[in-house]
């Protein structure tokens, strides 16, 4: 593990935690993110970026 992918951080989909570098399965993290509160926001950013593409692919006409 690089020194860059020890610094960042992960969501942990499957636990709710935010963890650094990579201290769980890839199948349960999402990121990742510059900063530990970054991280504790990511359901947030997922729900708002779902929001966005469902808003686009209505206004394409998907």
């Amino acid at each position: 593990m690089s020194e860059d992918e020890r610094e960042q951080f992960w969501y942990n989909m499957r636990t709710g935690a935010v963890e650094q570098g990579f201290e769980s399965p890839s199948v349960d993290r999402v990121g990742p993110f510059a900063t530990r509160e970054e991280a504790s926001r990511a359901l947030e950013k997922l729900r708002a970026n779902s929001a966005k593409w469902a808003a686009d692919d209505a206004a394409d006409g998907r």
